[in-house]
C-alpha cells in the first residue's frame, strides 16, 4: 500500500527548495514543476497526467477550457490567464501543457477570470 503524501509535506518540500531555485541551484521553472506535481499528488493522490506537448491555436485553447472562443479572445487580451501565447510566424499558439495545468489548478490566486 502506497503512502500518501499530505499538503503540509509539499508546502514543506516547497519552502526548502525555494532558496535552492533562487540561489541558482535549481532553475525557477523546475521548482514550479516540481511543486505541481507534489501538490497534484497530494490532492489527488495520483500522478499528473503525461501530456503529449503540442501547440494549439486559439480555438482549440478555447475548447479545451470550455468557453466560447470571441470569450477566450476576450479574456486573453485582459491578461486573465497565467499561460503565454507562443508565436508562430504570425499565428498565435498555446502549449497544450500550460493549458491543462491551468485547468487543474486549485490556486485561486492563478484565476483572475
Amino acid at each position: 500500500m502506497a503512502t500518501q503524501i499530505r499538503p503540509n509535506t509539499v508546502k514543506l518540500i516547497a519552502k526548502l527548495l525555494h532558496p535552492l531555485a533562487e540561489n541558482g541551484v535549481l532553475t525557477i521553472p523546475e521548482e514550479r514543476e516540481i511543486i505541481a506535481h507534489l501538490t497534484y499528488l497530494a490532492q489527488k493522490g495520483e500522478e499528473l497526467p503525461v501530456i503529449m506537448p503540442k501547440l494549439i491555436d486559439q480555438k482549440e485553447a478555447a475548447e479545451m477550457l470550455g468557453i466560447g472562443f470571441s470569450n477566450f479572445k476576450k479574456l486573453e487580451k485582459s491578461n486573465a490567464f497565467p499561460f503565454k501565447r507562443r508565436m508562430v510566424g504570425t499565428s498565435v499558439r498555446y502549449r497544450n501543457a500550460d493549458i491543462i495545468k491551468f485547468i487543474l489548478s486549485e490556486d485561486p490566486s492563478e484565476i483572475n477570470i
